[in-house]
């Protein structure tokens, strides 16, 4: 199943929360391709546009009525119930774990603990470099307010709110993609 197919699936034609999730995806995936493009990383491209189309696909499930997700899970757990979506799915696990990992600059099991997060033990750290590829690209753009692309200071900004060392993993995916 191609990935256009599972978002037709889970985000209805004709509704506001298709609309921003397509926007979303669409950013990620057009600048996760640029950096491949102009880097000449060692990554297919037809899988980087399916795993950045499909990272967010678990928000639905999420209580977030600011971009019209009223599902009743706590939202940092978007790419885990994602994940198990397109594991049941059949989707590629390299594809899945995309979107498992790419939350912030990725969660590990000792912020789990130390933040309190509702999410599963676990450690959700990207790994790969698809992983970090599509995780790094996301955090250019948002799926509430004006949607357009952040500026490196407003990224920066956002990741040093998160605690644990979200900022400085953050800034290796920046020296990893732009250095």
């Amino acid at each position: 199943m191609g990935y256009q197919a599972i978002i037709d699936k889970y985000y209805p034609a004709g509704s506001t929360l298709r609309d921003i999730y397509m926007r979303h995806c669409r950013q990620v995936a057009d600048l996760a391709l640029e950096i491949a493009r102009t880097r000449h990383l060692d990554v297919d491209p037809s899988q980087v546009e399916a795993a950045a189309m499909l990272h967010d696909i678990g928000i639905f499930l999420t209580d977030a009525p600011g971009i019209d997700c009223h599902g009743t899970e706590p939202y940092i757990k978007h790419g885990l119930l994602g994940s198990q979506l397109l594991q049941r799915d059949g989707v590629d696990e390299a594809i899945a774990a995309v979107a498992r990992r790419h939350t912030g600059a990725g969660i590990t099991n000792d912020e789990i603990g130390e933040l309190s997060l509702p999410l599963p033990p676990g450690d959700y750290m990207p790994e790969t470099l698809l992983e970090r590829l599509v995780c790094y690209a996301d955090k250019f753009y948002s799926k509430s307010g004006d949607m357009k692309r952040k500026s490196l200071e407003r990224v920066r900004q956002s990741m040093s709110r998160h605690g644990g060392d979200t900022a400085a993993r953050f800034e290796q995916l920046h020296r990893e993609f732009t250095a």
